[in-house]
């Protein structure tokens, strides 16, 4: 797939667990100026939209510029020794400089991929590609798609459906019965209310099962056919969590999936309120084992600036002016684009990657023990690290025979004695954080 943006990518191709696809990094690779989805506006719409797509590129290399002093100086904190001008070092800072950058690009900014489905699953798509948030390129992509599949198998005419309606879709037919929900003035108080209720956390914990970890102990002791009196239920979670016990938690492969004992982790759960970047989301949604309800994004679109500021701006004043000032000037031509008449589908490929996301996630504790181990490593990306410290740290009041080994991997494999401590080799981060507790994580990039 070329020349898709990243709006439908997160809308509908990530949106379901049935797929895999080999992205190309936005968070690593400097993005090209005309690298971008226009839809089909035209006049003072078109002229608006393209000035302010021009005006999101142009703040994108402004902001990778005076970030990469800073970026520079957090790492030298690390790496006192290390020389910023040696080429190979310049190269890995630009990338860090670019990560924080790409939060002012638009959805509307390109990528391509290899993208497997199976075929039934593509016929789902095909059924099903006029829904919210992007329908337009939804369709024009899927009818694509399906196009090839029968140039190579006609026989799947036989099977293959029409596409419902948007009319049809459950989104639709209800603000169709109550219009009056519709409007930025609900939509303000619902982004209020939610807000309220996360408690200043990017992540909170909303509900898990009382009984996590006697069922845990109990199915520790299924699995080897022990007694209680044989095994206590401490001793039992300790046998499937503690990489000192464990050693395959010390592996650089998951290979949690695929042992008797480790699977026992399908019963607890828990469930999570967030609110992170669309960018930082767009990652997160890869982890198709902590499945969440993504929102109905034009449901929570009004004409007020409402995003995320990554820690690496926060702490420069020149970079978080451009960035602020950026957000509002996006907004107002999203709101000149409303008054213009111009359909909210087409309003959202504006808005920037830091565009806020909200919604609840699940996970049983063995997709987020996996989830956990590589997003606690400080090399995570940042929104995605700082949730995954405030949900271990939750877990461990609510549950603390659990909460206790939900590690990155340094510390894992520092308990199991796996050699080297940090798996990533030169891109370790500098931090020894398998002789910190969680409580004293920190870090700016």
């Amino acid at each position: 797939l070329e020349n898709i943006s990243r709006q439908f990518i997160w809308s509908f191709l990530h949106s379901h667990p049935h797929y895999n696809s080999e992205q190309v990094s936005q968070r690593y690779v400097a993005v090209k100026p005309d690298a971008v989805a226009v839809p089909p506006l035209e006049g003072e719409a078109l002229a608006i939209y393209q000035q302010t797509i021009e005006f999101q590129m142009e703040t994108y290399k402004k902001l990778t510029d005076l970030l990469m002093p800073v970026v520079t100086s957090e790492h030298l904190r690390l790496f006192r020794h290390q020389d910023p001008e040696e080429k190979k070092l310049k190269a890995k800072l630009l990338k860090r400089a670019l990560e924080v950058a790409r939060y002012v690009l638009p959805l509307a900014t390109l990528a391509y991929m290899y993208h497997t489905v199976s075929g039934i699953t593509l016929l789902r798509y095909y059924k099903l590609c006029l829904q919210y948030d992007a329908p337009f390129e939804q369709q024009i992509v899927v009818k694509k798609m399906v196009d090839e599949l029968l140039r190579l198998d006609p026989l799947y005419e036989m099977v293959l459906e029409e596409p419902l309606d948007l009319e049809y879709t459950p989104e639709a037919r209800f603000f169709e019965s109550r219009p009056e929900l519709d409007s930025l003035q609900y939509r303000s108080q619902f982004l209020k209310e939610f807000d309220n209720s996360l408690d200043g956390k990017v992540s909170k914990l909303v509900d898990y099962k009382i009984n996590n970890e006697k069922v845990l102990a109990d199915s520790v002791r299924e699995v080897l056919g022990l007694t209680c009196a044989s095994l206590n239920d401490d001793d039992a979670i300790s046998l499937v969590l503690d990489p000192a016990e464990n050693l395959l938690l010390g592996q650089s492969l998951n290979l949690t999936m695929m042992s008797k004992l480790t699977r026992v982790m399908h019963h607890p759960s828990y469930t999570f309120r967030r609110k992170i970047s669309h960018t930082a989301d767009s990652q997160d949604q890869r982890h198709r084992m902590t499945p969440g309800s993504r929102p109905m994004l034009l449901a929570h679109l009004t004409d007020e600036p409402d995003y995320i500021i990554p820690k690496l701006i926060l702490v420069d004043d020149a970079s978080l002016r451009v960035y602020n000032e950026a957000m509002e000037r996006i907004w107002q031509a999203i709101s000149r684009l409303r008054k213009l008449g111009v359909e909210e589908e087409f309003l959202a490929y504006l808005l920037p990657n830091a565009v806020a996301v909200r919604f609840t996630e699940s996970a049983d504790l063995l997709g987020l023990h996996h989830k956990h181990r590589m997003r606690l490593c400080y090399l995570a990306q940042e929104e995605i690290w700082q949730a995954s410290v405030e949900e271990a740290e939750q877990i461990r009041e609510v549950n603390p025979r659990i909460g206790k080994w939900l590690l990155p991997p340094c510390s894992q494999r520092w308990m199991a004695k796996t050699r080297p401590t940090c798996p990533e080799g030169d891109r370790f981060c500098g931090v020894t954080v398998w002789k910190l507790d969680i409580s004293q994580y920190k870090r700016v990039i």
